[in-house]
């Protein structure tokens, strides 16, 4: 099976460029707006979907979790629906599903209902994003399900660990990653506060529209127009205030979490590549991570076949703010100090000669390349892909993500070992019930690397 997955691997990199330039249509209109078609005809649905250049990056102390609640209005009175949930009404007189989401760096609102219905989408998605209200009544209900949420997410042992890890990993900037936000923050946003960010990052030259589904893209940039076209171009916000840089790591650090929990979760992070100023060493921590996680690899074979570990594996999440590397594991609190040396010799030889071999890196790409063909099929799912790269690279770079990914070589992903990982300032976090640290004589000093090696 896998040497017909590598002999289909070069026309698959070669089509994705060429299919996609076959359906995707673009236009900008004067205000600097882009629209975005993908014209697929399979099913008679469509999605619309609003995507804005905002989300927890733009967030300074005091404003943690703004751009969250923002996000949870959305979907309330404007002007052209002013009752609550009349906009909800509309949406189900459309035969809409409707929902919304906010990343680090990106910020989308969707809808997905019959293709007939598409020009009404357009027009309260306009609504929504051009003149809301944000009615006080409405404000204080969201405030409590995005609250309810906080307290969700802070009940969960390893999001806790995870968000304390981020605050070492980020010093002085764990805000720009913390999407749902703090508590005090939540508690006291003011509708002025929130119309702030409205004429800040909610102007048409920060955001997409993008249509996909059983739609004709000369109907679809008609109806843009007449939705958008007036609307005003607004300042530049990232060069009327430009995001300062998050600052390299200087030393690695690290924490112990106590909890009742039955396994060890072992969980390190690094800071990784923009993919703005670094696009190849993105290409290169993709392929690398997927070949580090094969069964077969050598990572695997030390510290998972021998029992070290029950699972382990690599991830790096692609963003322009130093997207986090991230080795994930679990273990048991008998075989923690063993497994956490073998970890530690493990990640020293990354850029080895061999360590990765090129069938393993052959076998990456091209399973990376068929998954993501895949999830070209479903345009509701295409639309949000499209929107996360429009925002957080740019449109180009996702069109050429599986030539530029097939073409990495092994000198290149052990490159991206050494620039990023191998040596490098790190957190790391331990999470475990109290009596097994105990039992341990656990401290934070034991999971520094100078004192595991």
């Amino acid at each position: 099976m896998a040497s017909m997955v590598l002999l289909a691997l070069p026309a698959t990199l070669a089509a994705q460029r060429t299919e996609l330039e076959k359906v995707l249509q673009r236009k900008v209109l004067a205000n600097g707006m882009e629209i975005i078609v993908l014209e697929n005809h399979g099913v008679p649905l469509a999605t619309a979907e609003i995507v804005v250049r905002n989300g927890s990056f733009t967030q300074g102390p005091g404003n943690e979790g703004l751009a969250h609640l923002y996000e949870h209005m959305f979907f309330k009175a404007n002007d052209e629906l002013p009752r609550p949930d009349e906009f909800i009404a509309r949406a189900s007189e459309l035969g809409a599903v409707f929902n919304a989401q906010t990343r680090e760096e990106v910020v989308n609102y969707y809808m997905t209902l019959p293709k007939d219905s598409v020009a009404g989408a357009i027009g309260l998605l306009a609504a929504a994003l051009r003149h809301p209200k944000f009615l006080k009544e409405e404000l204080e209900r969201e405030r409590q399900v995005v609250l309810g949420e906080y307290d969700r997410n802070e009940s969960n042992p390893f999001f806790a660990m995870s968000n304390d890890l981020d605050k070492l990993l980020y010093p002085g900037h764990f805000g720009r990653k913390n999407i749902i936000g703090e508590r005090q923050v939540l508690s006291t946003v003011t509708p002025e506060q929130l119309r702030e960010i409205q004429r800040k990052y909610y102007v048409p030259n920060n955001s997409v529209l993008i249509v996909a589904g059983d739609v004709k893209p000369a109907e679809i940039f008609r109806l843009a127009e007449a939705a958008f076209g007036d609307w005003k171009t607004g300042p530049d916000p990232f060069v009327a205030d430009p995001i300062p840089p998050i600052p390299a790591l200087k030393e690695s650090t690290a924490i112990i979490s106590e909890q009742a929990v039955n396994a060890v979760t072992v969980y390190i992070k690094w800071q990784g590549p923009s993919v703005r100023k670094d696009p190849g060493a993105t290409y290169a921590a993709d392929v690398f991570s997927d070949a580090i996680n094969q069964s077969v690899s050598t990572f695997q074979k030390r510290l998972v076949d021998t029992g070290l570990f029950q699972a382990v594996g690599f991830n790096y999440y692609t963003l322009d703010q130093a997207g986090p590397i991230s080795v994930q594991g679990q273990t048991t609190p008998d075989k923690l100090k063993e497994a956490l040396a073998a970890l530690e010799k493990e990640l020293a030889q990354l850029a080895a000669p061999g360590y990765i071999t090129q069938e393993q890196l052959d076998a990456s790409k091209a399973e990376r390349a068929v998954s993501t063909a895949f999830g070209m099929d479903r345009a509701s799912e295409f639309a949000h892909t499209l929107g996360f790269w429009w925002a957080v690279a740019d449109l180009e770079y996702y069109m050429g993500y599986i030539d530029n990914m097939g073409k990495q070589t092994l000198q290149d992903i052990q490159a991206y070992a050494k620039k990023y990982i191998i040596g490098k300032p790190r957190v790391i976090g331990v999470q475990l019930d109290p009596e097994s640290r105990k039992k341990l004589a656990l401290t934070v000093a034991d999971l520094l690397p100078r004192a595991i090696q």
